[in-house]
């Protein structure tokens, strides 16, 4: 795989480019470019909802109104995903790393463009394959004990999207203990504060297919955090054993005793998991 093509990485729900910080730093020790990329709706490609902004703050109207990245799909962020691999690699193949719901967008980029893929790596990553969208394994028995509803605010069909309050303390609590309980407190805060309101409810509900002649033609590697209350570890095991059900070759697992975020509280474990599979002559 070493080509001399950069590592692309791809963040998940609410996040966007600046969470892979830490890690594009130690990859460039390893002497591996990197480049971490916004999703639609999320990052530089965000929006948030007017009333977050005024003051008084009426959380009822923040509740209800509709957000304005609600247009975003999971089809058309893969297709984005595509353009920038292709852009990033000069048409080479790419190692892409996808955490959480990136998951969903990685897997239909590899379906629509395995050429410009050589390996992709999920990092506690939603992998849909069998036609069902992510928001169905989020709830289902495999990820009992998860934190990931305790935060949410309103109605995500009615405003089009999986709304977040980091403004208001109980649910900063609510969002460390889900997502960033290893992370050490400062930066933690960091990262809640970084956090887009809205994750666009087309990423989780879009139902998914993959082929074994596109996607499963692909090398696999799954980081499994074993300590993740995002996604519990036994569905994060489901959907490897998903993939190894459609992919020519057996995922290659890595297992970390982390949180939901590794990208932030083993920065060096999750580079040398790359690492690996940047340099494999597969």
């Amino acid at each position: 795989m070493n080509n001399g093509a950069p590592v692309v990485l791809v963040h998940g729900a609410w996040h966007g480019s600046w969470c892979w910080s830490l890690v594009v730093e130690e990859l460039a020790t390893r002497g591996i470019a990197s480049v971490a990329v916004d999703l639609d709706g999320h990052g530089l490609k965000s929006g948030s909802p007017a009333s977050r902004w005024r003051r008084p703050f009426d959380a009822d109207a923040y509740a209800s109104e509709p957000s304005p990245v609600a247009f975003v799909t999971a089809t058309d962020s893969a297709a984005t995903l595509v353009r920038q691999v292709e852009r990033i690699g000069h048409g080479e193949p790419c190692v892409l790393v996808a955490h959480s719901m990136g998951g969903v967008v990685t897997t239909l980029a590899a379906e629509r463009s395995p050429a410009l893929i050589g390996a992709v790596v999920y990092v506690s990553a939603f992998v849909p394959t069998r036609g069902r969208p992510a928001v169905e394994y989020a709830f289902s028995p495999e990820n009992e004990g998860s934190l990931a509803s305790a935060q949410f605010i309103g109605d995500p069909a009615m405003v089009g999207a999986v709304r977040l309050d980091t403004g208001d303390p109980s649910h900063r609590a609510a969002l460390y203990n889900a997502l960033y309980h290893d992370v050490p407190i400062a930066t933690a805060e960091a990262a809640i504060s970084l956090l887009g309101p809205d994750a666009p409810v087309g990423l989780a509900g879009e139902a998914v297919t993959v082929s074994t002649a596109r996607f499963g033609s692909i090398p696999h590697t799954y980081v499994l955090c074993t300590d993740d209350n995002f996604v519990r570890p036994p569905l994060q095991r489901r959907m490897i054993r998903e993939i190894d059900s459609i992919a020519r070759a057996s995922t290659d697992v890595v297992e970390l005793k982390s949180s939901h975020s590794p990208f932030l509280s083993r920065p060096v474990e999750i580079a040398d998991a790359i690492d690996k599979v940047w340099r494999s002559d597969t």
